[in-house]
């Protein structure tokens, strides 16, 4: 396999044949909005995805399928779970999903710490198994570094994204109510989801007693009330079925393969080529700049090369930082843009591990309608403004409050009834925490271990900290201090003690910055020592906020785009 990527391409007259304006490596949901806005601006894009083709519609097998139908009943088989101990922790891996996940053996990696990777190898990505929680970050989020000094300083603040933010939500459709508060800002909302009767309770009693605490319901990607934009894509109501990792043969939540992509292939600039694994990004050494991307066929094992003026990495947050680590040259022999030596390093997560439950003394003639895809929401309350505790940065909390399903004793019919009648009420509480990231939390080459394709494999060395633990033991008890004030009984907490990478949440290795000796990545995304590759997805994140993050991949991707575009039309790439 080639090692210097600045060698001439293998077929030269394959140049013209293989050149686009743009490449878009990865069709998830960065890749996707990069594909969309590049097309809609006029620009032949090629998206290279390493995975099969997955069209809206026509590929989602499972979706109408009842449970009944499956041989195991949704369940998962002691053979497939022991061959996949990493993938099958996730919370969406099922007899319904399976085919949307890669598996364990297909991709493996080395663990130097316990990392559970968890990707989706198809047209769409992850954006057909996403948990769809859309929240802008506050100005808080973007100041935190440079305000506790930890990582770097963003090399943008809220104001730079709010315009990017109401862009995507319009296209997107986010579920939710204006809510004004500072701490999470409001966007371009359609019709949200109601809470529970008991979940409301809890809201105002919790409120009544935290003067500092907002509980709010959730913002989601889902069409409760399609505007004109979303018919104009095809996309109809949510359904509120809870089989969304299937794949949504309504279009009711959003996804790459259901908006961004058919939007893109509608201007006619768009192809999209599945099964190309991405082995590098090519340097020319004399111009200074990309000219393309390597790949290797997954069918057929050959090597290929395609061209074009600007690249935009957006194969999900560690694959990024494996491409860019495998992207060598006599200029670059650490790495694409790695002169700073900080390329896969201060990788970070979110820490998901505290869970508190709790039951609740609610009204047993009222229940809940539907199976909604979000749930109640309470911003960040620790260190907003300035630091408060022992720990840096602070924690998301989420619940919910349903019945239990009715439980039954004996046999026949009324052992039937009995389990049919819902039962009490109960109430979990999770969190969703920032961690700090830190340059032992790395990623890097094998040097001796190759993937099938022959590149060499992932090393995954990232952790918990002190940090993690203090913030994790105040959410536990703050949890059940707030759960315990708003009436609940038989409080309990729970340590999942659950490995980083679980959370989906991996960002960082190519970040952000002002300071090139500091970073990667300049204010529009573009490597410091590149300008013509651009990353946005989850590795050019500078830290993780509290907030989940794929909205804010979204918005960056579009800004992004626009100034590549620009700078485009200007001749500059």
């Amino acid at each position: 396999m080639p090692q210097n990527n600045s060698s001439p391409a293998i077929n030269n007259r394959a140049t013209s044949k293989n050149s686009y304006d743009a490449i878009v490596i990865g069709s998830g949901i960065s890749g996707g909005w990069a594909a969309k806005e590049l097309c809609d601006a006029g620009i032949k894009t090629l998206v290279l995805e390493r995975g099969r083709m997955v069209e809206h519609l026509n590929d989602y097998p499972t979706a109408m399928r009842n449970p009944w139908d499956f041989k195991h009943h949704l369940k998962m088989t002691h053979d497939i779970t022991s061959q996949n101990p990493v993938v099958s922790r996730c919370y969406a891996f099922d007899e319904a999903t399976q085919h949307f996940f890669v598996k364990d053996k297909e991709h493996p990696y080395v663990q130097e710490k316990p990392f559970d990777w968890i990707r989706g190898y198809q047209v769409g990505g992850k954006s057909l198994l996403w948990y769809r929680q859309t929240q802008r970050w506050s100005h808080y989020d973007f100041e935190g570094p440079a305000r506790d000094v930890y990582a770097v300083d963003w090399p943008i603040r809220y104001n730079d994204l709010a315009a990017w933010y109401s862009h995507v939500e319009r296209f997107v459709g986010i579920s939710g109510n204006k809510d004004g508060l500072e701490t999470l800002p409001d966007g371009e909302f359609i019709r949200p989801f109601e809470m529970t009767c008991v979940e409301k309770d809890i809201a105002s009693k919790i409120m009544s007693a935290y003067a500092d605490r907002h509980v709010v319901q959730g913002r989601c990607a889902h069409l409760t009330d399609p505007q004109p934009i979303h018919l104009q894509q095809g996309r109809g109501q949510c359904q509120a079925r809870n089989m969304c990792e299937r794949g949504c043969p309504f279009g009711g939540y959003f996804s790459s393969n259901s908006a961004t992509l058919p939007w893109a292939m509608k201007t006619g600039n768009l192809t999209i080529r599945p099964h190309s694994v991405v082995h590098s990004i090519l340097y020319d050494e004399q111009l200074g700049k990309a000219k393309g991307v390597r790949i290797i066929d997954a069918e057929t094992m050959q090597e290929q090369e395609f061209y074009a003026k600007v690249i935009f990495v957006n194969a999900a947050c560690l694959n990024s930082n494996l491409i860019l680590l495998n992207s060598i040259s006599h200029r670059f022999p650490n790495g694409l843009g790695n002169d700073s030596g900080l390329l896969g390093k201060f990788i970070a997560f979110h820490n998901y591990r505290g869970t508190v439950t709790a039951s609740y003394d609610g009204p047993m003639d009222r229940y809940h309608y539907g199976r909604r895809p979000t749930q109640p929401m309470m911003p960040n309350f620790r260190n907003v403004k300035k630091q408060e505790m022992d720990f840096q940065r602070g924690y998301m909390s989420f619940y919910e409050a349903n019945r239990q399903k009715g439980s039954g004793e004996g046999i026949g019919e009324s052992f039937k009834e009995s389990i049919t009648e819902p039962g009490p009420w109960n109430v979990t509480m999770s969190m969703q925490g920032e961690t700090i990231p830190k340059e032992s939390n790395h990623v890097r080459l094998s040097t001796d271990q190759k993937d099938r394709w022959g590149i060499p494999q992932l090393v995954t060395s990232v952790g918990y900290d002190d940090n993690d633990e203090r913030l994790l033991k105040d959410f536990l008890n703050s949890a059940s201090e707030m759960l315990d004030a708003a009436g609940c009984t038989n409080i309990l907490q729970i340590d999942t003690k659950q490995a980083p990478g679980l959370d989906i949440h991996e960002m960082g290795g190519i970040r952000m910055g002002n300071d090139p000796k500091t970073s990667l990545l300049n204010k529009w995304n573009a490597l410091h020592h590149c300008k013509n590759v651009f990353v946005t997805d989850g590795a050019s994140m500078v830290s993780t906020s509290t907030q989940n993050p794929s909205l804010t991949y979204m918005a960056l991707t579009a800004r992004a785009v626009n100034h590549a575009v620009s700078e485009l039309k200007k001749g500059n790439l």
